[in-house]
């Protein structure tokens, strides 16, 4: 049962007759301002789909062209797929990977110096897709000792392709584990003593990060340079990929503009300056989650509620009193907008807004006889802020949790089990209730997500956090329980992240317990946070982000 609002405590009321001393994270403004407003009132222009189109017959020609070999095709396949335009190719992509893994046994495998490299293009396609293909392809390349063949360093394109093999590896998997700290030290070796080679800037863009923790439109911006300069590239794809992308941007432009206008509307930057100011970096983290256009009501309707969650977790994690937070808490859990009068003016604006994100969309779930996405939807907000409050009084009361009590909840208030759930109410007819029923049991791959996210952040933004007053986070918290160094407590949860990938890894091998594109979606929202909290917290810190977002939303690529 939901608890009851009560009446304003008179630690509140006094609030509104003096000030009340806050606290203050400094966050710094957008950095976008309103540059894509301009975007809103943009028609797509359609003029290049007739040229789309015909390439697009072109390129499905040369996937079914029997002439063409299994490893003409996975060439192909992988260009493809690297250029971000795998999804016009769907069947054709399924089919062929379909008659490679039938025949993997005995296809040719190639030899000589391309040998390692086309091995390992195949393993990690069909790992990719879900096929089970033993690990133990590899063990051709080590020698008696068990170790692998000195002479596979020599080949450098065959080792960036095993490196990237490796990252689909799950646990048990010891050949593996072997082959990425194998090819990971040999490639930085490579790079260090041959900085000036064309191969050096691939590898480098490689290691930080792996196809596999790579965002597919990024991936597919500078995959385009480099695919230009390989002698077998194939120009009808590289053009298709290039003029897709460019048709693809405009419709985000336009799509960003009018989720501007919205969040400009409700003035949030003056009326709420304590609070991150980050409309574009949300957009943008949404679009690395779902880019292709049948998701464009997902992205709004995602996009909306991350940015009011981002300030509802500033609300409690900055400036809220634990007896205001009280009151926020309650009136979220009776999810009644009639109780709006009981909060506070700057907690109105938020309440309201929130309640009518989730509202905007309901007649149509309403038509559909789906208002059961909303239900899960809501009750996962809820569950975030009972989360966020539990973290405010913990920071009140000075309390220490455990790393247990600890992970029950910031893996919670990670956001990556409310925004998955959030991601499925636009997705179709994927979006079943027993999808949702699915996610709500917490599976092992949600749990490895949230792992990601939680660990990431805290790793980079726990000294922060703490300056300015904030609960223990898993650093301090793991610190403390094991009597250990933050250097080692980092190592063990790099250890942990890195099992968490296995664990995504194995939830794609056939047969699935969940539809792929769902899978895709907390995939995705684990590639997104491997890129904002890398090496520091660039959604707080946008200026980090800056360069990526111009990549994709603001400038075009010269066809």
């Amino acid at each position: 049962m939901s608890p009851q609002l009560s009446a304003v405590p008179s630690s509140v009321e006094n609030n509104t007759k003096q000030e009340t001393k806050r606290r203050s994270a400094n966050y710094h403004p957008s950095i976008w301002g309103h540059h894509f407003l301009s975007y809103a009132s943009d028609s797509v222009d359609t003029d290049d789909n007739a040229e789309l189109l015909k390439l697009k017959e072109e390129i499905i020609s040369m996937l079914r062209d029997d002439a063409n070999k299994p490893e003409q095709k996975l060439e192909l396949v992988n260009a493809i797929q690297r250029l971000g335009v795998s999804y016009h190719f769907e069947s054709e992509i399924r089919e062929i990977l379909e008659e490679v893994y039938k025949a993997h046994n005995e296809t040719d495998l190639g030899d000589g110096t391309d040998e390692l490299y086309s091995i390992s293009l195949r393993f990690r396609l069909l790992r990719q897709h879900g096929y089970k293909i033993p690990c133990d392809v590899f063990n051709k390349f080590k020698d008696n000792n068990g170790s692998f063949k000195a002479s596979l360093t020599e080949d450098v394109r065959g080792m960036l392709s095993f490196y990237e093999a490796s990252h689909l590896r799950i646990h048990g998997e010891t050949i593996l584990d072997e082959a990425l700290a194998f090819t990971t030290n040999q490639l930085e070796c490579w790079v260090a003593t041959q900085p000036s080679s064309h191969l050096a800037g691939q590898i480098k863009h490689a290691l930080t990060p792996p196809l596999r923790k790579t965002l597919p439109r990024l991936e597919a911006r500078y995959y385009m340079n480099i695919y230009h300069e390989e002698a077998s590239h194939n120009e009808v794809i590289l053009t298709f990929a290039k003029l897709d992308f460019n048709i693809l941007q405009k419709l985000h432009q336009k799509e960003l503009g009018v989720i501007t206008k919205w969040w400009k509307d409700l003035n949030f930057a003056q009326k709420l300056p304590f609070a991150r100011d980050r409309i574009v970096e949300c957009y943008f983290w949404i679009l690395g989650v779902y880019f292709e256009p049948e998701y464009l009501k997902g992205r709004r309707l995602l996009t909306k509620v991350i940015s009011i969650t981002s300030i509802i977790d500033d609300i409690y994690d900055v400036y809220g009193t634990i007896d205001e937070l009280e009151l926020l808490t309650s009136a979220i859990e009776r999810w009644d907008i009639s109780v709006i009068d009981q909060l506070l003016d700057y907690m109105k604006l938020c309440y309201k807004t929130l309640f009518d994100v989730y509202s905007e969309i309901e007649p149509e779930m309403a038509n559909q006889g789906k208002l059961y996405r909303l239900d899960f939807a809501k009750e996962a907000m809820k569950d975030i802020v009972r989360n966020y409050h539990t973290e405010a009084k913990w920071c009140h009361e000075n309390y220490f949790p455990t790393s247990d009590e600890y992970m029950s909840v910031a893996l919670v208030t990670s956001a990556y089990q409310l925004l998955p759930t959030t991601s499925l109410v636009e997705m179709g007819d994927v979006a079943t209730k027993e999808a949702f029923e699915w996610l709500f049991s917490y599976p092992k791959v949600l749990k490895a997500a949230t792992i990601i996210c939680r660990l990431m952040d805290d790793i980079v933004g726990h000294k922060h956090e703490q300056k300015r007053g904030h609960v223990a986070s898993a650093i301090e918290c793991h610190m403390k329980e094991h009597g250990v160094s933050e250097k080692e407590t980092i190592k063990v949860f790099l250890e942990q992240i890195a099992n968490a990938w296995k664990d995504i890894n194995e939830a794609f091998l056939k047969p699935t317990a969940a539809p792929v594109p769902l899978l895709d979606r907390i995939l995705n929202f684990s590639r997104v946070i491997d890129l904002l909290y890398k090496d520091d917290d660039c959604y707080t810190n946008s200026y980090l982000t800056k360069d990526h977002v111009a990549s994709l939303l603001r400038d075009s690529v010269q066809l």
